[in-house]
């Protein structure tokens, strides 16, 4: 029974691997995520959304991402992994520098280096500063900062961009005031992915 349950995993792992891409690095990418996705802590994004957020980018042929709030890295080999897809690249913040390592290993050991700028240090003032534009943003980190991280990136998102933000489904201080304000902006459709428990505002400027 062992043998026919590794046989069924293995199947299972190569089909979507398949799905994902036909390249080798498509598959190793894949297998990695499938025997890892109950293993992540540290403020990672669950496996479900992952994917989302990889779908988003290549389905809109996005090429220029940012990321705020890496963590050991889970969402950024998502990202990283569409942005190969795509010829495009990424931007990822992080503010601990033992996560940011962790999250750089397991870029490169996936073969995804070419694809993934890392920035160290406070993401307020990090945004502030980038020159973008961008396509896609993904913000990760502290909720009550939400708001003015949506305020920054505004001007440097292209016309047809989205900017997607994680947990909105989480009573969390700050998300409430994020979605009344993303909600009302006039330059964005916004709706909500409710695929998992955490909830992924997803707003594409028009």
């Amino acid at each position: 029974m062992k043998s026919i349950s590794l046989l069924i995993v293995g199947l299972f792992i190569t089909s979507y691997a398949l799905a994902q891409g036909n390249t080798e690095r498509d598959k190793r990418i894949a297998e990695f995520l499938q025997q890892s996705r109950q293993e992540w802590r540290d403020l990672n994004v669950p496996f479900e959304d992952g994917k989302i957020l990889h779908d988003i980018i290549v389905d809109n042929d996005y090429q220029s991402a940012l990321e705020i709030g890496t963590s050991t890295g889970h969402s950024t080999i998502w990202l990283a992994w569409a942005l190969s897809k795509t010829g495009g690249k990424l931007v990822t913040i992080e503010m601990d520098e033992g996560r940011q390592r962790q999250a750089k290993q397991n870029i490169e050991q996936l073969g995804l280096g070419d694809f993934v700028e890392f920035k160290l240090g406070n993401a307020h003032q990090i945004v502030k500063d980038l020159d973008g534009p961008f396509d896609f943003v993904f913000s990760d980190a502290d909720k009550d900062w939400y708001v003015q991280y949506f305020k920054d990136i505004h001007p440097k998102l292209k016309q047809g961009g989205t900017f997607t933000a994680h947990n909105v489904l989480q009573r969390l201080r700050g998300i409430g005031e994020y979605l009344d304000y993303v909600q009302q902006h006039s330059d964005y459709q916004t709706h909500i992915d409710k695929t998992s428990s955490s909830g992924i505002a997803i707003s594409k400027k028009q």
